[in-house]
């Protein structure tokens, strides 16, 4: 009899305790879905929107809207980048610019270094100053990468911004100039400062320091990108109190630039430079200097905080890099499909990648694909590595700098945007509901974009909620 009670009793409880687990599961999905699907009915969006969540603690799906439906992620196409070379690439790899010799000339050898600065190549003309005053001709070696600068998919008018900066093997200060500007005297142009200061490209300042707002036409910088060229056209208004500020703008023929520049700069060392040349390189047979970058950490760190294009590319092309071939994106593409197919089990023929930046509007990708790599790296070496790349909530100097502020450290995740499209994927440690993974992606919205963003923080920061 006392057997038979206590029998009775281990199975209520027994039971009990998988009832009270399963209720809970049940209501926490309740819980999400019954408020996620309150913001977007009262939202009244008329845009595609897929969203995806998933428990990081027993991969159970806690949320789905559409989240099969291929959409255009934009820069959360970086997720993909930075996991891939992660997984192929040591976190600790460099990159070498290399200074090589062939008789009285120079070869500048790129070593797809995306972060390649002026203050480096100035470096290496220093050490080149010390051993030569004379050079017949400097050599340009840009080829391990292809000489496909632009992705597919990528606007034909993207113009002139920062981020369409063409990708190429040998890079300086991101393909880019800097245009420091700041107000002339009432009546005059806008004081204009470039770095680098070179003649490769050329400038027609027609703007105008103003006292006031009237007719105001604001301050535009636009390279002549219609027709091909490095010349800069500079109109509009600038006030003459305005503070100075710094705008980057893209260039031509990306490894000219960097010659030109690195010819311009060991000129200014009192190295003569006769000829420039990219074409029949010859073998050298000496190295003189080179350049070790920074790690790759560190630029999958400023890749996914300032959401940098030209980091990207560079890494999806140095990953298409292999015996037969220099480094494009085919290739490049091929190795991150091969990541995803043989370590996730996503179904690559049930999507589409164009680039590694999210530049190309070809690039189709679920939330529901997102949130599987995100919650594939959760269980990896890199783990930690991944997550620590992603801005937080509120972080300065990143693209959540004004975003999620009351979530801080509780969300870790990637922006996306492009003209209809905002995309926010990452990680969300909420305090109820344990470690998630989400993917909220948003499609062919007009209109402005922070209506949106704020649908997606509202439910990042629900979901975190004490």
């Amino acid at each position: 009899m006392i057997a038979r009670d206590l029998l009775l009793i281990v199975s209520f409880i027994t039971f009990s305790c998988v009832s009270n687990r399963g209720f809970y599961k049940n209501n926490h999905k309740k819980q999400i879905s019954d408020y996620i699907n309150s913001v977007i009915d009262e939202s009244e969006m008329n845009s595609s929107l897929g969203i995806s969540i998933v428990s990081l603690a027993n991969d159970e799906k806690l949320y789905g809207f559409n989240s099969k439906k291929l959409l255009v992620p934009a820069s959360n196409m970086k997720l993909f980048t930075a996991a891939s070379s992660l997984y192929f690439l040591d976190p600790g790899h460099k990159f070498k610019t290399l200074i090589l010799k062939r008789k009285n000339n120079l070869i500048l050898k790129g070593g797809a270094d995306p972060g390649l600065s002026i203050n480096n190549l100035d470096s290496l003309a220093v050490i080149i100053s010390k051993q030569l005053n004379n050079v017949d001709t400097l050599f340009l070696d840009g080829n391990l990468f292809d000489s496909k600068y632009y992705g597919k998919g990528w606007m034909w008018d993207e113009g002139s911004n920062e981020y369409s900066a063409p990708v190429s093997g040998l890079a300086v200060n991101h393909n880019c100039i800097d245009f420091e500007y700041s107000p002339g005297k009432i009546g005059n142009p806008a004081n204009i400062r470039l770095l680098p200061h070179t003649n490769y490209i050329s400038i027609d300042n027609r703007s105008l320091t103003v006292s006031d707002t009237i007719n105001y036409k604001a301050l535009k910088i636009e390279r002549d990108w219609v027709n091909q060229t490095n010349h800069f056209l500079i109109t509009g208004e600038i006030l003459y109190y305005d503070l100075k500020d710094t705008i980057k703008k893209n260039i031509y023929e990306p490894i000219l630039f960097t010659g030109t520049i690195f010819k311009e700069i060991l000129e200014s060392h009192n190295v003569a430079v006769n000829n420039l040349s990219i074409d029949d390189i010859p073998n050298p047979t000496d190295s003189l200097s080179e350049h070790i970058s920074d790690s790759m950490i560190f630029y999958l760190d400023n890749m996914m905080h300032k959401s940098e294009n030209l980091t990207a590319e560079s890494f999806i092309k140095y990953l298409g890099i292999n015996d037969s071939s220099n480094g494009n994106w085919e290739n490049g593409v091929r190795t991150v499909k091969s990541f995803i197919n043989d370590n996730i089990a996503i179904d690559t023929t049930a999507l589409r990648i164009a680039d590694g930046s999210g530049l190309s509007r070809y690039n189709q990708l679920s939330a529901d694909q997102i949130v599987q790599l995100l919650a594939y790296m959760n269980k990896t070496q890199w783990k930690d590595s991944f997550i620590n790349i992603l801005p937080h909530g509120g972080e300065k100097e990143s693209s959540l700098e004004d975003r999620l502020t009351s979530a801080n450290k509780r969300i870790y995740a990637k922006t996306g945007s492009m003209s209809g499209i905002s995309c926010l994927s990452g990680y969300a440690f909420s305090p109820k509901y344990g470690p998630l993974a989400f993917s909220i992606l948003i499609n062919g919205f007009t209109g402005p974009l922070a209506p949106i963003r704020e649908i997606q923080d509202q439910i990042c920061e629900w979901l975190v909620r004490n």
